[in-house]
């Protein structure tokens, strides 16, 4: 018998080894991975989704929120030219500019009927209980009804949810802003153990070998992003679905528009709001019976005799919130919020102190960034749905608008960090003074620290009336209903 070199001995035995002793292959990564175009759907079939604005030229012809239509595009890996269909997005009145899409994650139909999927399956959590939906449901305005929201098992989060409506603009995610963006904030709940994780090994790793446990849904994958499913992927797929949850349209939004045509046919430059454009808004919402006059508490076949009290109401209501009551500090633009985060007093006890979870933005913060300005302040919400999205506050605490307004109108609560916005800063300094020159100061003032630094809230002093008109004013920011695509979860294009 021949004798065998060292390497071929090996060899041989490498052959005559069982299978099972073999190394596994490596898992593909769970996190992310690099697209296979060859996989995708091509380029020339791919449908994009695009937003389009009042102020471009076609708005006014798109009938509904979802518009078929066609582009002319240049595919990027062969050069060819192609026609294509294209999806336009019809975003509602008062909105004046489209939500911002990242260009890593451009929007086409496929990634958003993917996405849409995602968000209403319980797959995503670790008993398949808990949907994106469960907290974010459309027929409670994106949130859930509830004071703090139900999470895996039964357990009761900490703070109230917050709606997707309009979420696309917000400049940060979630309550203390945590998150960048929509695709940053929809890997949060599958990762969090009072929300959809049961705490055993890595919540994503779990979630996307589920995922890929699912024929249809990996196939889906494949057919968007070129690969099989993956945390990077499903985030972006939500996201996409999140972002066309848009509302706008209410009856402020046609008292504008009928107001800048008015001015327009007059030529007269002032673009100043009046009774008559509220009147001539409630008017058409008469002759259609539309949903906006139960928003308003009225009755389409017995109040349009209230028509020209309503605009009068309404008119003051505006006046309010952009004087007196001064909501505008800090709901502006067209979802109604500066974006910014304040403390105006929730969660404080009634000594004014804070407990660590009612920290809101400052723990978010990185160390050396630690700004103690922002102790307790929480994100300013936007106003356009607030019919559909109560309670309010961040802790849900409030469970009418009515309640909103007197805790405004009171200056809210007091504690050593009480925005500059919701306080009276010239009686404080009054206060300073006379305490310094040794004259009667308020006992009833409240004042933190070793230097006893006097915290005074800035009440509005609103009459009965004023309070009403100022909420009759929020509820004309609700909006039409959603389009049956964003709001029902079975419904998908073409079916």
């Amino acid at each position: 018998m021949p004798t065998l070199r060292p390497l071929a001995l090996l060899a041989l035995l490498a052959a005559a080894a069982p299978a099972a002793a073999q190394t596994p292959p490596k898992p593909e990564p769970a996190d992310y991975l690099l697209p296979d175009d060859t996989k995708m759907t091509p380029f020339k079939d791919r449908v994009p989704m695009v937003f389009v604005t009042r102020n471009q030229k076609d708005w006014a012809d798109l009938k509904g929120y979802f518009n078929d239509g066609t582009e002319e595009a240049v595919d990027p890996a062969t050069g060819a030219k192609v026609t294509r269909r294209v999806v336009k997005i019809k975003v509602p009145a008062g909105l004046t500019t489209a939500p911002p899409v990242p260009a890593e994650n451009p929007m086409t139909v496929e990634k958003w009927v993917l996405g849409k999927k995602l968000y209403y399956d319980e797959i995503l959590s670790s008993d398949g209980t808990v949907s994106c939906a469960s907290c974010h449901a459309p027929v409670k305005g994106f949130a859930d009804a509830r004071k703090t929201s139900t999470g895996i098992s039964g357990k009761l989060g900490p703070i109230n949810s917050p709606t997707v409506i309009n979420a696309a603009y917000n400049r940060l995610q979630f309550w203390d802003g945590r998150a960048v963006t929509l695709e940053d904030q929809s890997q949060g709940p599958v990762g969090n153990n009072m929300e959809m994780f049961s705490g055993k090994a890595d919540a994503w790793e779990e979630a996307v070998a589920r995922i890929r446990a699912t024929p249809e849904l990996v196939k889906a994958f494949l057919a968007v992003f070129g690969h099989a499913p993956t945390r990077d992927a499903a985030a972006k797929a939500i996201a996409t679905y999140e972002r066309t949850v848009l509302l706008g349209s209410g009856v402020q939004d046609r008292a504008e528009a009928l107001m800048r045509k008015r001015v327009t046919d007059e030529e007269s430059g002032k673009f100043e709001l009046k009774a008559d454009d509220y009147a001539a808004a409630l008017k058409a919402e008469f002759a259609a019976k539309g949903p906006a006059l139960k928003d308003l508490g009225l009755d389409a076949a017995k109040d349009a005799d209230k028509l020209d009290a309503v605009a009068r109401q309404l008119l003051n209501g505006r006046t309010l919130f952009f004087g007196k009551a001064r909501c505008s500090n800090c709901h502006t633009g067209d979802t109604y919020t500066d974006g910014g985060f304040h403390n105006i007093g929730i969660g404080a006890d009634k000594d004014g102190g804070l407990p660590l979870d009612q920290f809101g933005r400052f723990a978010r913060l990185q160390t050396g960034h630690k700004d103690t300005a922002l102790v307790g302040a929480f994100k300013t919400p936007g106003l356009r749905g607030l019919l559909q999205t109560a309670p309010y506050m961040h802790s849900g605490e409030d469970t009418t608008l009515e309640a909103v307004v007197d805790f405004y109108d009171r200056g809210g609560n007091v504690n050593p960090y009480l925005s500059e916005k919701m306080r009276d800063t010239a009686a404080e300094a009054a206060y300073v003074t006379a305490r310094a020159e040794g004259k009667p100061v308020d006992p009833a003032v409240k004042t933190f620290g070793p230097a006893k630094k006097p915290i005074i809230p800035f009440k509005l002093n609103l009459s009965a009336q004023e309070k009403a008109d100022l909420v009759l004013f929020l509820k004309a920011l609700n909006g039409d209903p959603f389009d049956p695509l964003i709001a029902d979860p079975k419904a998908f294009p073409g079916k």
